[in-house]
């Protein structure tokens, strides 16, 4: 067993994950002023409103360490947070992560967990800037990420009109499928017990979007018949989703039929794909990477499908579930 936060104390862990952000240069493009090390972090949001959102994973309930890695772990953290930002039509800037550890986690899986993080905002050209490592009972982590508009109206839930058509990117249904496979005491198919261990938002197709004909969208976190149902109230109208327009990918289907389920309902109903759905102007092409699921109908916030209310509205409550 290799060292643990304990034995290194809070200050030696602090110093070990400034160097392991520091290891990989990151971007380096002005917008962080001041960086980890002093007592909060300077960034520069040229637009002059900030898109600010935040998220928290707790070990045991949206994590498993036996499952994940430590390195997967912290891109997901990362996703989880800067898909909102996409989600709202801007480019993250910076991400700040607060920490729980038990004093026995070992070292090394937190420098793992600080590649991740540390990675996927690099994908997005945005910085790890800081975060605050406190002792505790089990792992927390709780990221909050800061947007820059760049000159851009955001991208509300609220912006839906009849007649729009609503569309999604990303993949739909395979984290859920992948924690079945998962629960099920599976590690294959790998693929999709990946997609549970790490998404893979399509964030270049969201901030396309952002600057076309969207006129509402969403991160697909909770799955697409609740998140497509909080455009729907926020609007104040219904979306009517057509099945046969659904993308169900072959490796849900082979999944489903070895498991006996029905793979709509991991498409309808799975979360932490963290894809996006959103309404786009009629008659307006869609952008790269978004594919037509249905059109937006005068209404009251529900979703249909094929004309019905799903039976399994899907949708994670932490207080119910």
């Amino acid at each position: 067993m290799g060292q643990n936060v304990g034995d290194l104390g809070e200050f030696g862990l602090l110093a070990r994950i400034a160097a392991r952000l520091n290891e990989t240069d990151q971007p380096d493009d002005g917008r962080v002023v001041v960086g980890p090390g002093d007592d909060a972090a300077v960034v520069t949001v040229p637009d002059g409103r900030v898109v600010v959102t935040t998220d928290m994973l707790v070990d045991g309930r949206h994590f498993r360490r036996d499952w994940s890695s430590a390195y997967d772990i912290g891109r997901r953290a990362a996703a989880a947070n800067l898909a909102d930002v996409v989600a709202m039509g801007a480019d993250p800037v910076a991400l700040v992560v607060g920490l729980a550890l038990p004093s026995d986690t070992e070292v090394a899986w937190v420098t793992g967990l600080t590649d991740g993080l540390r990675d996927e905002c690099a994908e997005l050209g945005a910085t790890v800037v800081g975060g605050d490592i406190v002792r505790g009972d089990l792992i927390v982590i709780s990221g909050t990420a800061l947007g820059d508009l760049g000159g851009r109206k955001p991208i509300l839930r609220s912006g839906a009109h009849p007649g729009d058509t609503v569309a999604v990117a990303g993949r739909l249904g395979w984290a859920a499928a992948g924690l079945t496979v998962l629960r099920r005491g599976f590690r294959s198919p790998r693929v999709l017990a990946d997609a549970h261990r790490r998404p893979d938002p399509p964030y270049a197709a969201a901030l396309a979007a952002a600057r076309g004909p969207v006129t509402a969208m969403a991160d697909i976190s909770d799955g697409l018949v609740a998140d497509a149902g909080h455009l729907a109230a926020a609007s104040g109208v219904s979306i009517e989703l057509v099945k046969s327009q659904l993308p169900v990918a072959k490796e849900l289907l082979e999944a489903a039929a070895a498991f006996n389920v029905d793979p709509l309902n991991w498409v309808l109903t799975g979360g932490d794909d963290h894809g996006f759905v959103a309404t786009f102007t009629k008659r307006r092409k869609l952008p790269a990477g978004f594919i037509a699921i249905g059109v937006v109908v005068e209404g009251a916030g529900q979703v249909l499908v094929d004309g019905e209310p799903y039976a399994n509205q899907g949708g994670h409550d932490h207080f119910r579930d």
